[in-house]
């Protein structure tokens, strides 16, 4: 069974399942074998960063796909990029969007979000933590969300959203923007299940995809917290399922997309056949009944002597 698709309010449709690239360590022809193996594997949704250095990876993926014939045009493929912090100032995201598109060699970007609510000088350029704190500057929303709206409207990008993003600044953003964010890219996952913010997204006609869905293990500030909740074992020892099986087919009926990074081609495969089965209304009950706390609270962009005095600031309050 294909990866089905959500239409976003822009009017573009994005499969509801998307492959993270937020490898950071993996070497070039090894990410470019994954990604290629991953649109043989169904997958037509990648999602990279400039902060995550795949970008390249993602262009050459597609070349090579359209090169073996496994696509017969970009427009078969679904590109996410972000905007990393350094570049949230109004007068940069033209050329950071420009520089990812030359990362790519793509004509244009499917999809561009605001990676984090978060501004930082040049002198802290895609550092994280940043080192110097005093160089975590206020974040003009305002402004930059004003260039992300000339982006999308010169063709650039075809949709514009946000990652990262409170239910009060997801607010804040809709009292202004004269094009609503498509996305509100989040952690979400069964031990962080957001369900406040998906309503309050739903309400406004914005997607939300949830990242680090199955605790991100694999990632320097990731854990096996959630695929090691006892509740989900028993769930997929019920179903036959594996427990990330299980977890992004939660995620599914929760009414989001997904982002999943996996290179292994087995757990590829298996993370995608998830369409063709559910989880009962009690399982479903089971899984809203697990403890509920923030994996990554971003601690790496807060301190007194920035803009950002606490970790209650970065999130207001939803921890």
């Amino acid at each position: 069974m294909g990866i089905p698709e959500v239409e976003l309010n822009s009017g573009y449709k994005m499969p509801l399942l998307g492959l993270g690239t937020a490898s950071f360590t993996t070497a070039l022809a090894d990410e470019v074998k994954a990604m290629v193996h991953a649109i043989k594997c169904g997958y037509r949704h990648f999602d990279t960063a400039a902060h995550y250095g795949s970008e390249e990876a993602v262009g050459k993926a597609i070349a090579e796909a359209l090169k073996l014939g496994l696509i017969k045009s970009r427009s078969e493929v679904f590109v996410c990029s972000k905007l990393w912090a350094s570049d949230n100032h109004a007068d940069r995201v033209l050329l950071a969007l420009k520089k990812s598109l030359q990362n790519l060699n793509l004509e244009y970007i499917d999809l561009y979000l605001i990676h984090w609510p978060v501004t930082v000088t040049q002198e802290s350029a895609f550092e994280y933590p940043v080192a110097d704190k005093k160089n975590i500057i206020p974040f003009d929303c305002k402004a930059v969300w004003s260039v992300m709206e000339e982006a999308q409207r010169s063709g650039l990008v075809k949709s514009i959203g946000v990652s990262n993003f409170s239910c009060k600044k997801i607010e804040h953003l809709l009292s202004f923007a004269t094009i609503p964010p498509a996305v509100n890219q989040v952690e979400l996952s069964p031990a962080w299940q957001q369900k406040k913010l998906i309503d309050l997204c739903k309400a406004n006609g914005i997607v939300v995809t949830g990242y680090a869905t199955l605790g991100s293990a694999g990632q320097f500030w990731g854990t096996d917290r959630v695929v090691g909740i006892q509740a989900l074992k028993d769930i997929a020892k019920a179903k036959g399922k594996s427990v990330p099986q299980v977890i992004l087919r939660w995620a599914h009926q929760q009414g989001v997309a997904t982002v999943v990074k996996s290179y292994n081609p087995q757990r590829m495969q298996e993370n995608s056949d998830i369409f063709d089965w559910e989880l009962s209304e009690e399982e479903c009950k089971k899984i809203s009944e697990i403890p509920q706390s923030r994996g990554g609270k971003a601690e790496g962009f807060v301190s007194e002597e920035g803009a950002i005095k606490s970790v209650e600031d970065l999130w207001d309050g939803e921890l």
